[in-house]
């Protein structure tokens, strides 16, 4: 073959591969923190604005059943960077985690603290392929061996150890140590910090647009402390609102907003939008419960509960993908879709390979407008949460979600489909389902290896306290039954639903000092529906009253209802059954206090 040919042929090679990688994909996957499924303009929000994501959506595809692959933060995160369950990596709560406490009946499992430096990430994959690899944010996956430039990125910006940023507004340093967030030590007085990862990612984008790049940009926003600059949340304070009215997160979530209109805008004026794919989404639920504020930071309606729960409120999160000339703008699909779903998912798009094992799936198909049905969606949070809730494990297979809770393998079944208030267990009705998924649910913990939590030996309940009182909280409760809940705060704070009269809870209490005492029950009832005939009892001993009608189910009266008799210290239980129900429901309880009989 002539010289010149096989110049020529080299020369084409050559400009081939030129324009390959001139065209090659970028990817910017936004993750907001603690942001709620309804918490959007484009998701039904009419408190928060949110202009540059409903635009996002407009120009994209809204997953309405997207899903973060934990209740909490870490775990999550960890699903992003690998495509795998969280639990395989013993990642499986917020690090370092809630300590075990004496009021916890059961003892957490060990948790790994740092990503495991083994684990192929998305970034090092992509590396790999050549792209230029950005972290700008939140990392919150361990420090020393386990920072984001060992895991693939080659450009870290304010991501460490931490779960909380040091500071919202600069100097982004730490008031005991003095130590600063990375790539941040130096910036204007006031400067905010959701502005600075949006200023940060203008520069990132700019720098590399010769090159194909990864942009991972994990915001802080709106996680707590709830902090926001004065004249947005001024903005907030005389709006009229629904169920979500918190100013202070409306105004975090505002200048999220406009970080992400940011990066849309710099892609756009580099003529980079028609290469780039654009991801948004959460970490998990939005924080619904009080946390020390005076105030909610969010409300999931018409999901149920939030942010550590494995209800709908605390896992199913907006999800939006932009892809031009792929994604058919304004569209929306009910697939299921999951955080570990993004590594192949993207690789498969920017035709990247790589030869980690995931167990997250290729959405391409439903990117583009295809249906795809999947076996299931698991989760396993062995831990207690700040927010309230008791260690458990969920599955999803097609409409149907069963939550499992490690306490007392309490099961409840629900259809999120045409229920997603999670409003009516059906745990009752279809038994075999439960059976079918409980069988489902075990079987992939085994295969992944997830590590269950144990009994734990320093466990007092409800403990007495010095006058000898001993005070029942509704959220001590273990529940019985199908439809008998508790409500935390800031809803109800209470044992609430008592519709069904075989319904029944227990609550369990620690005595250091026998005697005599009496029972009092903090119970609320609504106006019309009191005289059902209720018995508490205490081992041998129980007592009977008939339910109060008090004007509202949240209109509480404390009732004593007479007394018994405890002799030795221990472990004791108390039990609360309607043996009678009047009306549709029994009551509300708040608590059970045993007082002393002086």
């Amino acid at each position: 073959m002539p010289v010149k040919y096989l110049l020529s042929l080299f020369v084409i090679s050559l400009l081939a591969g030129a324009v390959y990688s001139a065209e090659r994909l970028n990817v910017v996957l936004v993750v907001a923190d603690d942001l709620g499924w309804a918490d959007l303009g484009c998701y039904g929000s009419t408190y928060h604005k949110t202009p540059n994501l409903d635009r996002l959506a407009s120009e994209g595809l809204r997953f309405t059943h997207g899903y973060a692959a934990c209740p909490v933060c870490s775990p999550t995160r960890a699903s992003i960077m690998t495509g795998k369950y969280p639990q395989r990596m013993g990642i499986t709560d917020w690090l370092p985690g809630r300590p075990d406490r004496p009021d916890s009946k059961l003892k957490r499992p060990q948790l790994v603290n740092d990503l495991p430096v083994s684990e192929t990430t998305i970034a090092a994959a992509f590396k790999k392929a050549g792209y230029v690899t950005g972290l700008i944010g939140k990392w919150h996956l361990g420090g020393k061996d386990a920072t984001p430039e060992k895991h693939g990125f080659d450009v870290n910006i304010g991501g460490d150890h931490t779960g909380t940023p040091l500071s919202y507004f600069a100097p982004f340093v730490g008031k005991k140590d003095n130590r600063a967030m990375p790539g941040l030590e130096t910036a204007p007085a006031g400067e905010y910090l959701t502005d600075r990862f949006a200023a940060e990612a203008e520069k990132f984008i700019d720098h590399n647009k010769e090159k194909p790049f990864f942009l991972y940009l994990p915001h802080n926003a709106p996680h707590t402390p709830l902090r926001a600059k004065a004249e947005v949340i001024a903005k907030y304070k005389e709006r009229p609102f629904g169920q979500q009215g918190n100013p202070i997160y409306a105004a975090m979530l505002e200048s999220l907003d406009e970080a992400v209109g940011r990066v849309l805008k710099k892609l756009d004026d580099l003529k980079l939008t028609e290469r780039t794919i654009v991801i948004f989404t959460s970490d998990n639920g939005g924080l619904a419960t009080l946390e020390g504020m005076p105030a909610p930071a969010t409300i999931n309606s018409p999901l149920r509960e939030g942010k550590g729960y494995l209800y709908e409120g605390g896992i199913r999160v907006p999800l939006i993908v932009k892809w031009p000339g792929s994604v058919k703008s304004g569209t929306t699909t009910s697939v299921p879709a999951c955080s570990i779903d993004f590594f192949s998912t993207l690789l498969s798009a920017c035709a990247v390979t790589s030869e980690a094992k995931t167990d997250g799936i290729d959405l391409v198909s439903v990117l583009k407008g295809g249906k795809m049905e999947r076996e299931a969606i698991y989760w396993h949070y062995p831990h207690y949460a700040n927010q309230g809730s008791k260690p458990g494990g969920a599955i999803r297979a097609g409409n149907f979600k069963l939550i499992e809770f490690y306490e007392n393998d309490r099961r409840e079944l629900f259809d999120v489909v045409a229920d997603v208030g999670e409003g009516r267990n059906l745990a009752a009705e279809k038994p075999d389902m439960v059976k079918k998924l409980a069988d489902q649910l075990a079987a992939w913990r085994t295969s992944v290896g997830a590590k269950m939590p144990t009994p734990n030996p320093d466990y007092v309940p409800n403990p007495q306290a010095k006058d000898g009182t001993i005070v029942m909280p509704a959220r001590t409760a273990e529940v019985f039954g199908t439809m008998l809940r508790f409500e935390p705060l800031p809803h109800k704070n209470t044992l609430g639903y008592w519709v069904n009269k075989d319904d029944w809870a227990s609550f369990p209490f620690t005595v250091s000092r026998g005697g005599k005492f009496t029972v009092e029950v903090l119970q609320g009832c609504g106006k019309g529906h009191g005289g059902s005939e209720v018995e508490v009892a205490i081992g041998e001993q129980s007592l009977k009253f008939i339910v109060e009608d008090t004007g509202h189910f949240q209109n509480f009266k404390p009732r004593d209802i007479g007394e018994i008799s405890i002799e030795k210290p221990g472990l004791y239980t108390l039990t609360i059954k309607p043996k009678m129900k009047k009306a549709a429901a029994v009551m509300d309880v708040r608590e059970v206090r045993l007082k002393p009989v002086k």
